[in-house]
């Protein structure tokens, strides 16, 4: 079988090596063996590459953490989790079973492949960690990625008001289109984001912080958040991991959030399913829809994981490793 593997940390497109006989994995007590049809990629497969994500499976390994394939043997299809180190950029990866989830026929297996770590963390940081209600006005930022377009959708279609930051004017309209209400380029010159927010929120400032970057908007958006406001701490894409200062909370009466969505995997698997079932429950009323933004051959990852790692990329991008058809389905703003 085909399968991207790296022996040694480093960037995505120095260490992966795409072999074409690996060795076919048995799944172990508990789990079962996939033949994968799509994989969706995310800015983790670049950490693990490096050897810096929260999790360092044993080398060599296959990244590739969620995706679309058929079991062997009963050849249900479904969306899984694999697990590593034979993830998912590979013609067959395993995967425990309470990490299967069941898939209907009117998904396409791009859409799917699109679905679980990003709708997932969205899902979890908004409503699980965050506490989202309607009416609450949520800022989002990265929204034209995939973790951060999933945000928006999902903030709208729970009746809240959203903000948004993209990096650069396509980017924004991207935002824009999904339902943000204002959207600002972050990476324009004089951009503050203390001044925009207050000055459409009337000094208030929001209720959620939706914040897979880090770094310097992480910083900023502590000043923005009201009183009992919620900062999600989501992911660190700009490469600095930031600091709050314990007297600023004090003072300003809010919470920042971790938002760890795989913690659940062993901690409350539950609350997995309750997400998987909330996401196909919008994306059947139309009013989600992953923005997959390029849908790539097999023997494109290493670039795919790289080009998404440099921010080159709109949404999400999904590997197509046999028979998966693009994605069809688009939201319905009525």
């Amino acid at each position: 079988m085909r399968a991207w593997t790296y022996a040694e940390h480093g960037a995505p497109v120095d260490v992966l090596r795409l072999d074409p006989s690996a060795t076919m994995p048995a799944p172990g007590p508990g789990q079962v063996a996939l033949d994968v049809l799509a994989c969706g990629l995310n800015f983790a497969d670049s950490l693990l590459c490096r050897g810096t994500y929260q999790e360092r499976p044993p080398l060599p390994a296959t990244p590739g953490l969620e995706v679309v394939g058929r079991v062997v043997g009963d050849g249900r299809r479904v969306v899984a989790l694999p697990a590593l180190p034979h993830g998912g950029l590979a013609d067959r990866c395993l995967a425990a079973v309470p990490d299967t989830f069941p898939l209907p026929d009117d998904v396409d297996d791009v859409t799917a492949a699109a679905l679980p770590i990003t709708y997932g963390t969205a899902w979890v940081g908004l409503f699980r960690r965050g506490g989202l209600q309607a009416g609450e006005t949520v800022l989002v930022h990265a929204a034209a990625g995939g973790t951060g377009s999933a945000a928006v959708q999902l903030a709208v279609d729970a009746g809240a008001r959203v903000l948004a930051t993209a990096g650069g004017p396509d980017k924004v309209a991207h935002a824009l289109a999904l339902g943000a209400e204002e959207a600002w380029d972050s990476r324009a010159a004089g951009f503050d984001l203390v001044e925009a927010v207050r000055g459409v929120t009337g000094g208030r400032g929001v209720d959620i912080v939706f914040d897979p970057v880090g770094g310097d908007l992480f910083d900023a958006s502590r000043r923005v958040v009201a009183p009992e406001g919620r900062l999600l701490v989501v992911g660190f894409a700009a490469g600095r991991v930031p600091e709050a200062p314990a007297n600023h909370l004090l003072v300003k009466n809010y919470s920042v959030v971790g938002v760890h969505w795989g913690l659940y995997r062993t901690f409350d698997p539950g609350v997995l399913a309750t997400a998987h079932a909330g996401m196909l429950d919008a994306l059947r009323r139309g009013t989600v829809a992953p923005l997959v933004g390029a849908v790539r051959p097999l023997h494109e990852a290493a670039a795919a994981i790289d080009d998404l790692a440099a921010g080159r990329t709109t949404g999400k991008v999904v590997i197509r490793v046999a028979g998966a058809a693009p994605a069809t389905s688009r939201p319905n703003r009525g």
